[in-house]
């Protein structure tokens, strides 16, 4: 356990949501039961009731709210649910397994760090680049995990966006803030965007103070076509609303690009590579016209 901080400790709120899911909620909220430290308040954010596990696997005081669907739009409904009540707030992916320690380590972490506005915590394992990792083994590493906690509350180093899987928020410093819901679905790099408006309030950083697993499970996600698309217009659009640098957009392009159309004739199983190809070049021709419209992915 780190030292002796201020009492009492930042409450904070965790947000998730969730499309079509129900067994990687009920997964989340058997975790979340486990916190050495409860979070103050537990919302899912999701579109029907049928996105929700079953009743006697949701704790009592646990908020269900329904929205719009797409991660930005889920996101803002939970906020704007929250109304700054907490201190802190995070984001984690449904399909994310979090440490027992690691609601008390992101209350520590902040309380430690007047000025960081947001922060990404260790990811132990990611899955988001394969097939995924199982809930079983996903477990099993945050339990051998927890056996030798880090506990650290150093910042390692400042960022230029946050990654959402467990990406945490001094509420004070999203005060007023938004995810764009010009990103739809997917809402490919809303993070960055986010964590690039958010960072004007204060430092977004990097720390190993809370950690767990990313699962990276496949399904329910946006179809190769419109995730391609998102790709190439996504970041170009940051570009010019200013929340993302032409470096880093073009880093992020390139690699994108050159992975899809590498790959594309022999592709993994869990990945539609030629419709992500043929998402890119709809986008690349968008973006030669000057066409940066994200929301076009709903049409595709």
């Amino acid at each position: 356990m780190t030292g002796a901080l201020p009492s009492p400790l930042p409450r904070v709120a965790v947000v998730v949501a969730s499309t079509g899911r129900p067994q990687s909620l009920a997964t989340m909220l058997r975790h979340l039961q486990r916190q050495t430290l409860p979070p103050a308040r537990i919302v899912l954010s999701v579109v029907t009731p049928d996105d929700l596990p079953p009743a006697d696997a949701r704790p009592a005081g646990v908020e269900c709210l329904n929205g719009p669907r797409g991660l930005p739009a889920q996101r803002n409904t939970a906020l704007r649910h929250l109304d700054g009540d907490a201190d802190v707030v995070v984001f984690f992916d449904d399909d994310y397994v979090p440490s027992r320690f690691c609601v008390e380590q992101i209350a520590r972490f902040f309380a430690a760090h007047p000025g960081v506005a947001g922060a990404n915590g260790h990811v132990i394992a990611d899955g988001i680049g394969s097939a995924g990792i199982s809930t079983e083994e996903a477990e099993r590493l945050v339990e051998a995990y927890d056996q030798a906690p880090e506990h650290s509350l150093a910042v390692l180093r400042e960022l230029e966006g946050l990654y959402g899987c467990n990406m945490a928020f001094r509420t004070s410093a999203t005060r007023g803030i938004w995810f764009d819901e010009r990103l739809r679905l997917y809402g490919w790099q809303e993070d960055i965007d986010f964590a690039a408006r958010v960072a004007r309030n204060g430092a977004i950083v990097k720390t190993r103070a809370f950690a767990g697993v990313h699962q990276g499970v496949k399904g329910a996600r946006t179809s190769g076509l419109r995730l391609g698309y998102s790709q190439v217009v996504n970041p170009c659009y940051l570009v010019r609303k200013g929340t993302m640098s032409a470096r880093f957009a073009r880093r992020l392009v390139l690699r994108n690009l050159l992975a899809n159309h590498l790959r594309a004739a022999w592709p993994e199983p869990w990945v539609d590579r030629l419709g992500r190809v043929r998402g890119n070049w709809v986008g690349i021709a968008d973006v030669l016209r000057g066409r940066l419209t994200p929301e076009r992915i709903e049409s595709l």
